[in-house]
């Protein structure tokens, strides 16, 4: 049932949100016209043929036109509306009708599921306006039951006591699988939102992000930034279209994803060609030279491997030094984490002082890792802003 209802409120161009709230709707206006269907057959059982078994089924014919003008029109607020009234009013005549809240099983209490879905499916202002109307029904029920009482006929006990079962009952049973399944829905958004905020935070800032509503810069004294770019990449994008020019950064930038996320290193950014990641920060890492150069031997392999299958694939240059950063949060929307100091310039001039296919690491790191990696010493060279810089290739 819920497939069909998915495939009937489907509309394209829907938002996430406005698919959820058409679904809902349908399937709340699906069960309480099934009860309906149920309640009419009932009356008809203790009262005979007549209004008190006619009104049930006025509900089902109005919200289910209303289902069929709302899919054609692509307004599904028409449905909103249809069932909101009619869930009101109609169980107010049906009580009316029958004579007192006792006598019909305390039925009104239907009603207020339009208060309650004027807050799901309008807006809590707007749902105001239904909680007052329900109120007014509820008041002008309790002030005319002693003369309806007059002339209505009396239930037995019995049957009384089936229509409270079945009114508090059933109409309970809606508001609780309706709650439940938009508490459900929202659980869901909630996990999505937070897999998006992982995506572009660290966890640990993530966490801290949403307990405190900020995060503090901290500087970090330990950590290796890596820096990656592509050779020739100006030369490359005026060969590709933008379709293939993109596919193929993403296609290279997910590998790259992978694999500093196997060896516990954050991606900091992107920006063009250039990939940024830190290994230390936020959480220190005693092994964080290491790590990096591990995950910069993968990133040149794929590369390498790539360019073997594709002749036309880019070729990485790849920098690492070692230091202390600063590190934190900028800007208040479309925020990023971010890293600053010298070590992340001294790993951009390794980078542009690397070769492609090479990977180019700083004398500091080389302290690190020298034990670990064969390294091939490239001298004295000069680095723009940084004067002469000893270099060494990791084999």
């Amino acid at each position: 049932m819920i497939n069909t209802l998915k495939l009937f409120a489907k509309e394209e161009g829907d938002s996430q949100e406005l698919s959820f709230r058409k679904l809902l709707i349908l399937l709340i206006a699906s069960m309480c016209s099934a009860c309906g269907i149920v309640w009419s057959a009932l009356y008809v059982y203790v009262f005979g043929i007549g209004l008190i078994a006619f009104l049930p089924l006025v509900f089902v014919g109005v919200v289910g036109s209303s289902i069929v003008i709302a899919h054609y029109s692509k307004n599904y607020k028409i449905l909103v509306y249809a069932q909101l009234t009619c869930i009101m009013w109609v169980t107010a005549f049906i009580q009316w009708t029958i004579g007192s809240m006792d006598q019909s099983g305390l039925v009104i209490s239907w009603a207020f599921l339009g208060p309650l879905g004027a807050v799901i499916f309008l807006s809590i202002r707007q749902s105001v306006f239904w909680m007052l109307m329900f109120l007014f029904i509820l008041v002008v029920s309790a002030v005319f039951e002693p003369a309806l009482l007059g002339y209505k006929s009396y239930v037995s006990n019995g049957v009384r006591t089936l229509f409270y079962i079945m009114n508090i009952g059933t109409s309970l049973t809606v508001v609780f699988a309706a709650s439940a399944w938009f508490m459900n829905s929202i659980q869901q958004e909630k996990k999505r939102s937070d897999s998006l905020l992982l995506d572009i935070l660290p966890a640990e800032v993530a966490e801290e992000l949403k307990v405190k509503g900020y995060s503090d810069a901290k500087q970090f004294d330990e950590v290796t930034v890596l820096f990656t770019d592509f050779k020739g990449f100006t030369t490359h994008a005026e060969n590709l279209s933008a379709h293939d020019l993109v596919k193929e950064i993403n296609e290279c930038f997910s590998a790259f994803d992978n694999i500093l996320h196997k060896h516990n290193i954050e991606k900091i950014k992107t920006v063009g060609d250039a990939y940024l990641a830190a290994s230390g920060l936020p959480v220190a890492n005693p092994n964080h030279a290491k790590d990096t150069v591990n995950a910069a031997i993968e990133i040149r392999n794929f590369m390498l491997n790539r360019r073997k299958e594709n002749p036309d694939s880019f070729e990485v240059r790849i920098g690492i030094h070692s230091g202390h950063v600063v590190a934190g949060i900028v800007g208040v929307k479309k925020f990023a984490y971010d890293i600053w100091g010298d070590t992340v310039n001294t790993a951009a001039r390794m980078e542009q002082n690397s070769e492609a296919g090479k990977i180019n690491i700083s004398e500091t790191t080389y302290g690190l890792v020298k034990d670990k990696f064969n390294c091939e010493y490239r001298g004295e060279i000069e680095a723009k802003n940084k004067g002469k810089l000893k270099m060494y290739f990791v084999g």
